[in-house]
Order: C-alpha cells, then structure tokens, then sequence
C-alpha cells in the first residue's frame, strides 16, 4: 500500500476527518438508533420487506456463524449478489467482524471472477446460485474455504443460532474494503480502502444530501462499492428506509415509485434520463424528482439543462473508485457552475492540475493503493497525491471541468470498461489485424464502446453480431462488448504519433464524426 505522509495523517485526525471508529462500530451505531426503519427489496424472484432489526439480527447470526468457522478481523469475505437483502446481511456481518469486504459486480463474467478471486483470496465467498447472466461457477472458487447461498455450507448453514454481540476489534488504519473496477490495466484493479477513508466518505457523502429527500431507491449494483456504501450505509445512519431493486426497468420502476412514493435522487444520468424518457412518465413522476446529484459517467450539459427547465435542483460532481469524492457543488453554488462544471473541492480534499492538464487529487476519502504494487507506485507520490488519468481546467473561482482523460478507459452508464482489455479480446480474432477501442459519446449512458478495427488482407470485416458472439465465448461480461464498430479503409492506417503510436484522441474524433454524420 502506498505511504501517507505523516503530516496528512495527523491533519486528517486534528480535522476529525480520520476517527479511531472501524465500519462496525459506524453501522451498528446507526443500527441502534434507527432499528424500526424500513428494508424492501423489490424484485420479481426475491421480494422482502421488513425492518433493520430484523435484518440486523440475521447479518448477526451470519457474523456468529462465521466467526466460529475462524473468520474474523482482517479475514477476506467476497460476495456476489444483486441488490438483494443476504447482500446487507453479508456487508453488515463482515463490518461486524472488522474482516475486509469485497463486492463483486454481479453480472461480472468468468474472466472478471478468476481474476478477483485469484487476487483477493477470499476466506468466504458467497453469490446466487443464477441471475441474468450471471451463473454460480464452483470451480473458480474451488480453494475457498467457505461457500455459501449455493454450494456447501448453504447461506443458512452460516447463520448461528445466537447472534453476535458487540463488535470485533479492527485497526480504523488497516484495509476495510477491496473495489474490484476496470480501468487501464486489463484485469480489474483491486482498489484498497480503509475502515478511515471509508467512515469519511459515508459521512461527507450523507451531509451533502438534503434532509428530506424521502424514500430513495438504489438500483445502481451493490456490487459497486459506493452502491454498497449509498444502499446499506449511509440511510442506516441518516435513519432512512432502504429500497433496493435488483433489475432496472423504467417502466416498472415507473409504477414503483407511484405505489410505493420512492424516488431516484441521481447517479449515471442514465437513470434520470431513462425515466424521464419512458412513455408512462407522467408529471407527477417528474414531480417526485426534487434534487438530483449527477456523477459516475460523463454529464452531457444537455441533461443538466433539461433536467433543471423541468423543476429539478440539479448539481455534478467527481470522483473515482480510488478517490471516490474530489469535487462537487454545494446547494448555495451558482446556477452555471452546477450545471457546466464538475464542482469545486470537496472538505479536505487538495486538487492541482500537472503541465498537461491532468488532475491530482489528495483527500481523507483516498485509498490506500492497490493490491498491484507496481500499479501503486505508478499512480501515487511520496506526497501522497494521486494520479487520475483524468484532464481538466479549474476555472478563477476554483471550480473543476473534465474536458478528457489520459486514461484508456470507457465510462458507460456509470461502469468502468477498460479499452485495453475490449482490444485484446478483440485481437483474438482471425479477421482482426489491429483493434483501437475508445469512448463514443451517448445520450443516455454517457459513453458506449466503439471498435475501430484494421482487418487483415483476405478477410471480411467482421459483424456486430460476430464480435457479440466471440465476446460471450471468451467469457467477457456483456457491458464490455463493443456496441458500435467501424472499419479502417484499405490502404488507410490509423492515425498516429512519430514513434508510432496511435492517437486515440484523433481516433475519438473520427468516431463522433461518424456518429454525427
């Protein structure tokens, strides 16, 4: 892990931004306090409603079972679940126990799996026996001591008659969370974060939010660590019901928030849009939509300006896997500034722009590093700032805007796809010489993944279709399939630099061309 000055440390504690308080402590706090508090989870094959003192008492048993099986602080639990109810009972029992939580994106593909699980070495994994396209696999977590919700223990095996009581010590400092998220390596990153960076972000994430925002429905993955954190965290403590749903679709979500008086107070804009896009949206759907916070994929300004003629307080922000919040707008920032910029620094946080433009960032909220050592070194200073591959420009009153990114990756919907790793699958194909891969921009996700491909000498070029179904074989995850593909003409290269590298900035451009013509 990486090394943090000293001088950031006892700032961060004199700040009260780092506490001695471990994620356990955090929740079961919460927990007591707001015990009474709605839990509905609004699903076709696993419907709840209950409370979290019920929900609580079972993550208890899971915590008691587990312990006895020799699980405890520092122990590796991963999960692979949607949003159902045994995804907080698994968060909550692991916060108990002070182990390390990794949540895996549940329609993660075999590729995905054996690499995280190689990685993270989980003591306990626990996943759906199937949803969607999502299939329980037991070979790739055949050396895992503890299987449970498929396989054997079962999920109820695990659960201990008596639940556990109080909290297991854990060091506030040491690692609380493994983010599993693509980016410019081909294997996922294993981002690390701390029962400290963690306990910070819950709390400045919750005092941006308004205090009567009413029931707000979590539909982004709690496989995401920040979905986890909104969906199981931050309403336990602000006493809030939780309302999850575990398959996205605008119009039934439509129905849902008129029977059930829920909301969507943001995310990917996709969620907003999508809604708001549907044939049943009526104006009191639109009317339930108050404030709405816009991040985790690129925010066309032509979405905060429809959203915001419609009567909605709208605002963007910044952040990452590694640094999950950089900038955002506070409620008193201008009009303009919440609309056309991505915020200024969140409390604590330091941001500076290096000679070409790309952002660096040091908060309370920043990771720890990777499980990559190497990638560690790469991306963080001995003064504890951390490259983001993004470029920006901050303006005379301090605020950011992301105008590119250095990175190779594509942010569609929210989810990081890593154009490196879309290419190398791509290259795998007989017809295909060389594959450049890079964001296309779209309306309703922000970007999508577009292939420009070089075919070789003799060989047609191939279909959407092709590529779909050479994708599926590999065992790639769906979202990362290229969804639009164009060809370089023959006799044509692509264009690039005097060292012969290719420039994706020009290749980018050729492609919203394209798509504009």
């Amino acid at each position: 892990m990486r090394r943090i000055p000293a001088e950031l440390v006892e700032l961060y504690e004199r700040q009260g931004w780092w506490t001695r308080e471990t994620l356990g402590e955090l929740l079961a706090a919460g927990l007591k306090d707001n015990p009474d508090s709605g839990f509905y989870v609004h699903s076709a094959v696993r419907p709840y409603a209950g409370t979290f003192r019920e929900v609580e008492r079972d993550a208890r048993r899971l915590a008691a079972g587990l312990q006895a099986r020799g699980v405890g602080a520092g122990d590796v639990v991963a999960l692979q679940l949607p949003n159902w109810r045994e995804a907080a009972v698994t968060f909550w029992a692991s916060a108990f126990l002070g182990a390390v939580i990794v949540p895996i994106v549940h329609f993660y593909g075999r590729k995905e799996l054996a690499h995280i699980v190689a990685t993270a070495r989980p003591r306990v994994f626990i996943t759906a026996d199937e949803f969607g396209r999502m299939r329980f696999q037991p070979d790739l977590v055949a050396d895992v001591p503890i299987v449970g919700l498929v396989g054997t223990p079962s999920f109820d095996d695990l659960l201990a008659d008596e639940p556990l009581e109080g909290t297991v010590a854990a060091d506030p400092a040491g690692p609380a969370l493994i983010a599993f998220t693509s980016g410019t390596t081909r294997d996922p990153k294993g981002v690390i974060h701390s029962h400290q960076t963690l306990s910070f972000e819950t709390r400045q994430l919750l005092e941006n939010y308004p205090p009567d925002r009413g029931r707000q429905l979590t539909a982004t993955p709690v496989g995401h660590f920040i979905g986890m954190l909104g969906a199981f965290l931050i309403p336990v403590l602000e006493g809030a019901p939780i309302d999850l749903c575990d398959v996205w679709d605008p119009g039934k979500v439509l129905q849902l928030m008129e029977r059930e008086g829920v909301s969507v107070g943001g995310g990917p804009p996709y969620f907003v849009t999508s809604l708001l896009d549907h044939p049943d949206c009526r104006p009191e759907h639109v009317r339930r939509f108050t404030t709405v916070g816009l991040g985790g994929s690129t925010v066309p300004a032509a979405v905060t300006r429809r959203l915001t003629d419609l009567g909605m307080f709208v605002f963007r922000s910044y952040g990452s896997t590694e640094h999950p919040s950089i900038t955002g707008s506070r409620p008193s920032a201008p009009e303009e500034k919440r609309l056309f910029t991505d915020g200024d620094p969140r409390p604590g946080v330091e941001v500076r722009l290096g000679p070409d433009g790309e952002i660096f960032s040091r908060g309370p909220d920043l990771c720890l590093g990777y499980t990559d050592d190497e990638l560690t070194a790469a991306s963080f200073d001995d003064e504890g700032w951390y490259r983001t591959g993004d470029i920006g420009v901050v303006d005379e009153d301090g605020y950011l805007t992301i105008t590119d990114r250095k990175a190779d990756v594509i942010i569609r919907g929210g989810e990081n796809i890593s154009a490196i790793e879309v290419e190398e699958v791509l290259l795998a194909m007989p017809a295909v010489a060389e594959a450049v891969v890079v964001a296309a921009p779209d309306a309703r996700l922000g970007e999508r993944t577009a292939a420009v491909l070089r075919v070789r000498d003799g060989h047609p070029m191939p279909s959407l279709d092709d590529v779909r179904a050479h994708f599926r074989e590999s065992g790639v995850a769906a979202q990362k399939w290229p969804e639009q593909l164009h060809q370089v003409p023959d006799g044509q290269d692509f264009p690039r630099t005097a060292s012969g590298k290719v420039q994706k900035y020009r290749v980018r451009e050729h492609v919203r061309q394209a798509i504009a013509e």
